[in-house]
């Protein structure tokens, strides 16, 4: 059984976008040591998942993109999970580039989250890494199927925004495994169950 894994950035009052998703501060604190984390953490993954909402925005910028995260991003499997249909990628007849073909043969996955999810983590395989956005890691979290976060705390204060453990009705005890601190203070730190 492969595990499931969330990764995200998010300023240190806990959000992990602006109201209306900004992100511009996770690359204005950010340095190249927290990036290639990030870059990391993302590798690990034999599947990378989330919502239909970022699918769509990352679909349409990661195929031309260049950097270190383009390599990951447009190599390794995705899946997009969606309750409100998707088109997928019309290509209008033109041959697709390896990149976007990995976008266009992405799984779209509509049924129930929590089953999906479990399908997913008895495939053989490296981890499934989630990538956002918030409103779908909500949703990912109160599955109960999360087995890790990875998750890039960055040296800023928002004051309101998107939190992805906003709703939480328990309380998730977690186990620090790992902690890094990187020059600009970006602090990654990895919990488990």
């Amino acid at each position: 059984m492969r595990k499931l894994i969330v990764k995200m950035s998010m300023s240190m009052d806990g959000f992990v976008s602006g109201v209306n998703g900004e992100k511009d501060w996770v690359f204005k604190t950010g340095d190249e040591e927290s990036a290639a984390w990030s870059v990391t953490a993302i590798e690990q993954g034999g599947l990378i998942i989330m919502g239909r909402n970022t699918f769509e925005t990352l679909a349409a910028y990661w195929p031309t993109a260049t950097g270190p995260f383009a390599k990951p991003m447009n190599e390794i499997p995705k899946a997009v999970f969606t309750q409100k249909g998707f088109k997928g990628i019309d290509a209008g007849g033109a041959e697709l580039s390896p990149a976007e073909a990995s976008w266009a043969e992405a799984r779209v996955l509509d049924g129930d989250l929590a089953e999906e999810i479990k399908h997913l983590k008895a495939e053989a395989g490296k981890p499934i890494v989630a990538i956002g956005g918030a409103g779908f890691v909500q949703s990912l979290i109160a599955t109960g199927l999360v087995d890790e976060y990875h998750l890039g705390i960055h040296p800023v204060a928002l004051g309101s925004g998107l939190s992805i453990f906003s709703g939480v009705d328990v309380p998730l005890y977690l186990k620090l495994m790992d902690t890094k601190v990187f020059p600009k203070g970006v602090i990654a730190k990895t919990y488990g169950m």
